[in-house]
């Protein structure tokens, strides 16, 4: 009997096989491609577990601040001028220079100053011999009146021109103090401690008292002042620490916000809101004793407002923010995550106050976050021994951390520098 009517029949149990090949590996691909939210654990328990960093939650009294970005601004500016015209003959000071209260600065030619001061002077020699030789024969005529020997209206005549010379001699009085003034100007002082500025004159020059560029400017930078805003939603806090303390602390850092460059004081805030920005501009003033504030300069502020003590705090890093609110993962006992929600309280630092929703003694997952799921399992990672073989292998031979290490593979929060950008 014939054997062709069995090759159909071959044929169509290999192409079952290779269509149940087929929806295998696609079962196998579609369960390996990424689990829901919600299958995450489950998934994972036959899985590699999440790397991550953690941290531990702690219980501290913790310093409460503002931090905002601000601007050096000098207590006093002064644009020098000249009060006279004439030829400036001498500069008296270095460009940059710290200058004194009353220190010369330039000298003019003060000839023709001097000369009207002589004038004045004549004048008022001149005008009081008038007066006293007009007094002497006022004396006479009042003794003539007394013995009849005189008419009364003569004795007034006198007395009339006496007020007169008297009158006289009082203006020129005044002509001889404004000549002495104008001598005095041709000498310009500084008005001010301070530091002076570049040259805006050269000598030679014949200076005008209507110049608008000035001699040179002086500003004060000892003390000096750093303006700052900040919201209008943390302004009830800032009074209600400022009720408690009136010269609250202010720190000023530079622009990276890597070292600190002054410790001041609050000075004052502004008597309203900008409805603009929706701030509040704040002064404080620093003594800036080793002069790293300048003028103009940009500076991050810390508006220290005090310490909330015994405080449960997290690294801001760990905190969260979904369906539920602010949430953080939380390492259980078993190696696995939990969603935990917070209700926040102020920032502290890189940290910030946890009212309820966690207790000290946790750990919460401050890297690896955005790998995670409730459930997953995970592996505590030491990011510091990481850190330092990298830096081995590179030559660099690492970068300092401030943080503490608590031996467990997990980064204390507390170490951190006050940021700006919070």
């Amino acid at each position: 009997m014939s054997d062709t009517p069995a090759k159909p029949l071959f044929t169509l149990r290999r192409t079952a096989v290779l269509l149940l090949a087929l929806a295998a590996g696609g079962a196998w691909w579609l369960s390996h491609r990424g689990a829901p939210a919600g299958d995450a654990a489950a998934m994972q328990k036959g899985g590699l577990p999440v790397a991550v960093g953690v941290a531990p939650v702690r219980k501290m009294d913790a310093p409460l601040q503002l931090t905002a970005l601000g601007t050096v601004t000098s207590t006093y500016t002064v644009t020098l001028q000249s009060r006279v015209v004439g030829e400036l003959k001498q500069v008296h000071f270095t460009e940059g220079q710290a200058v004194k209260k009353g220190q010369l600065l330039f000298s003019l030619d003060e000839r023709p100053y001097v000369a009207a001061l002589d004038q004045a002077k004549g004048q008022l020699l001149h005008d009081q011999a008038l007066l006293d030789n007009a007094r002497i024969d006022l004396q006479r005529y009042q003794q003539l009146v007394a013995q009849n020997s005189l008419a009364k209206q003569q004795l007034d005549t006198q007395a009339a021109l006496v007020k007169q010379y008297e009158g006289t001699v009082k203006m020129d009085k005044g002509a001889v103090e404004a000549a002495q003034a104008n001598v005095d100007y041709t000498r310009i002082v500084s008005p001010i401690d301070g530091r002076v500025g570049l040259r805006l004159v050269d000598p030679g020059n014949i200076v005008q008292t209507s110049s608008t560029t000035g001699m040179t400017v002086i500003t004060q930078t000892q003390p000096i002042n750093v303006v700052f805003a900040i919201p209008e939603g943390s302004l009830g806090q800032l009074l209600q620490a400022s009720g408690v303390n009136q010269k609250l602390g202010v720190e000023a850092w530079d622009r990276d916000n890597k070292n600190k460059l002054a410790d001041g004081k609050l000075l004052a805030l502004d008597s309203q809101l900008n409805t603009s920005t929706g701030t509040i501009n704040i002064k404080a003033s620093f003594a800036n004793e080793k002069q790293q504030l300048f003028p103009n300069q940009f500076v991050n502020v810390n508006l220290q407002l005090g310490v909330r003590e015994h405080a449960t705090v997290v690294p801001s890093v760990a905190i969260q923010l979904g369906k539920v609110g602010h949430y953080v993962y939380t390492v259980n006992d078993d190696s696995t995550v939990s969603v935990s929600k917070v209700e926040l309280g102020p920032v502290s630092g890189d940290n910030t106050i946890i009212e309820s929703g966690v207790h000290p003694g946790q750990r919460v997952v401050i890297d690896g976050v955005d790998k995670l799921r409730s459930g997953a399992k995970v592996k505590v990672i030491d990011r510091l021994a990481q850190a330092s073989s990298a830096a081995s292998d590179d030559g660099s031979g690492g970068r300092q951390h401030h943080g503490k290490h608590d031996g467990s593979g997990s980064w204390s929060a507390g170490h951190q520098q006050t940021s700006a950008a919070h």
